[in-house]
């Protein structure tokens, strides 16, 4: 029987294995926590469908046309498409799947206001969508379990991907994160689900989980990356200890609103700049304009800055101020009602009671646009290698509104998994599989052929052997290292270089002098060095991430415009000519190569 090794188990990873698992194939699914612990619980908002509930008249074509406009055109249109026409269905399949979504006072699900939308279009279960829609998911994983159809590995990571001689994804290598033993896993394609790139910084919203270990080695590996430039601040979250509390656009969904102070009175700027969508503009146009408040007498002793004009007179005569989210104008049980999480955490985590006193918010790394390469169908560079959720680079362009992120991940998921099943159909030439009929799917004889075809064949015992000689030897070697530089040192000061150097308003002399202190820091402390206090897997792959926070700088560099997520101080201008195109990034004989392609043409 064929099998599919996915990497993940949030929404993505979940999604592909269910794909794949009711077609009668074999999944292993590897984690480094349970699913339960997974970022995708840490989803508050809700996720996006156009099922025009609220008659505002909007359609999957309103829907597609926000996704697309958001993102800046960066999108590929027909992914777009695709992912907005089956949102209503996949909604519907939670529903039945158990997710218990608000209603409204008619009995139908209750719709939100998102950022960058004009119709009410977010689907949400309070301010706890993500855990509902885990648990519901984890749920219906569990039947295929049952049948012996899925197999979780927690507590295990993924540590190689492992190739044939023609290039084709046999399968991967994973170690025991208890016992640091290496398990080689044959398989007939592997989906990574792995997550975004949260690792590589310090203070972001996501889970320290998502340490963007897999798409470092991947990279190295040589698998395509794209548009890793575009790093998502979500405007507002609240700073403390190595996190960024995050305070769901939700909030302003329901009616919060932003305000500094000005000359002693409030000033909501973003309903005064932007009186149409106010509060909710889309999401790098708000993080902007908040980030401009904040550091305004920072950009007063620029010359470059404010040769740019990028401040109007009000803003460039305001001094250095907080801004606030306000949500004491939205009664009580509405609060309850809808962002009861978003209460709890104020109260337990920053002693604030949002239903008496505002929130000071600034923007925080939230979401990653980028990330590996993949097409409409989630194929990667590598035949038989898919990837599905954050950790890949489709649906969002240069900036992702919310509500998409849910929605793309489980969206992404399934057609990762059924692109495997056609693949490997086509594979076989297996012409009479039954969906959705386990039983009458795969014939003895087709089994057999599988057997001898795929999973057994002699030169893949030797290649897995060959890969495994190699990890051990290069642990052994590492562990010889007299050098003892302490890997948590190295991943702060790595941290602390990127967002330097990644804010959200960025410029070529931070970007250039933040590759010279990542290869000072490769030179200095990661060459040669061991630390015993961290896990092999920590220590086989520092330098990679290292590798990959470069790779970002140099696609910053490189894209000489400003666009969504990524703004340039020294080029404050969108380039259509020249850049609405995909940064694509490869890794070849330890160099970093970016080439630019075109966005696909729309197919309508």
């Amino acid at each position: 029987m064929p099998n599919i090794i996915i990497i993940g188990s949030g929404f993505a990873g979940i999604s592909a294995s269910l794909t794949v698992a009711k077609n009668g194939f074999n999944v292993i699914l590897i984690s480094n926590m349970p699913a339960e612990r997974s970022q995708s619980v840490m989803a508050e908002g809700g996720i996006n469908a156009a099922l025009n509930s609220k008659n505002e008249n909007d359609s999957v074509e309103n829907h597609f046309e926000d996704t697309i406009k958001s993102g800046w055109y960066l999108a590929d249109p027909n992914a777009v498409k695709a992912l907005t026409d089956n949102a209503p269905s996949i909604l519907n399949r939670l529903v039945q799947l158990g997710v218990i979504f608000n209603r409204d006072e008619n009995g139908n699900i209750d719709l939100r206001n998102f950022g960058g939308q004009k119709k009410k279009r977010t689907a949400f279960a309070k301010s706890s969508s993500g855990k509902q829609i885990m648990s519901a998911l984890i749920q219906e994983l569990r039947k295929y379990e049952s049948k012996g159809l899925i197999k979780r590995k927690s507590s295990h990571s993924f540590l190689k991907l492992v190739k044939d001689n023609t290039g084709n994804c046999i399968g991967c290598i994973i170690i025991d994160n208890k016992t640091d033993k290496i398990i080689p896993l044959k398989g007939d394609g592997v989906i990574i689900a792995s997550g975004g790139m949260q690792g590589l910084f310090r203070n972001t919203t996501g889970s320290l989980n998502n340490n963007s270990i897999t798409t470092a080695e991947l990279f190295v590996s040589g698998v395509s990356i794209a548009n890793t430039e575009f790093i998502q601040y979500h405007p507002t979250t609240v700073k403390f200890s190595r996190k960024n509390l995050l305070i769901s656009e939700a909030a302003r969904g329901e009616g919060g609103r932003l305000f500094t102070n000005y000359n002693n009175k409030k000033s909501y700027f973003m309903e005064e700049k932007y009186p149409e969508l106010g509060n909710l503009m889309p999401r790098d146009i708000v993080s902007k304009e908040i980030w401009k408040i904040m550091n305004n007498n920072v950009m007063n002793n620029n010359t470059n800055i404010n040769d740019n004009n990028i401040f109007s007179d009000k803003e460039n005569s305001m001094k250095k101020s907080s801004v606030f989210l306000d949500l004491t104008q939205i009664n009580n049980d509405k609060l309850e009602d809808n962002l009861l999480d978003i209460l709890e955490d104020c109260e337990t985590f920053l002693n604030i009671n949002p239903k008496k006193e505002p929130i000071e918010v600034q923007p925080g790394i939230h979401y990653f646009m980028g990330g590996i390469k993949v097409d409409e169908h989630h194929n990667s560079s590598v035949n038989y290698l898919y990837a599905a959720g954050e950790c890949c680079c489709q649906y969002h362009g240069a900036n992702r509104i919310g509500g998409n992120s849910i929605l793309g991940a489980i969206f992404g998921g399934v057609t990762a998994g059924n692109t495997f099943i056609e693949d490997i159909k086509s594979k076989l030439d297996i012409k009479n599989i039954i969906i959705n009929n386990i039983e009458n799917s795969i014939s003895e004889s087709d089994i057999s052929e599988i057997k001898n075809d795929i999973n057994l064949k002699k030169e893949y015992d030797d290649i897995f052997k060959k890969e495994i000689s190699y990890l051990k030897n290069n642990i052994d070697l590492m562990k010889n290292r007299n050098k003892k530089t302490s890997i948590y040192s190295i991943k702060s000061e790595l941290s602390y270089i990127l967002e330097k150097s990644l804010g959200i308003f960025r410029e070529e002399k931070e970007l250039e002098n933040g590759i010279f202190l990542i290869n000072k820091l490769i030179n200095e402390k990661v060459k040669d060095c061991y630390d015993c206090k961290s896990s092999i897997y920590e220590n086989l792959n520092i330098e990679n991430l290292c590798i990959l926070g470069k790779s970002i700088l140099k696609s910053a560099i490189i894209r000489k415009e400003s666009r969504g997520a990524h703004q340039r101080l020294d080029f404050p201008e969108t380039d259509d000519i020249n850049f609405k195109k995909i940064t694509v990034v490869n890794y070849h004989n330890n160099k970093i190569n970016i080439n630019f392609e075109d966005i696909p043409n729309f197919r309508k």
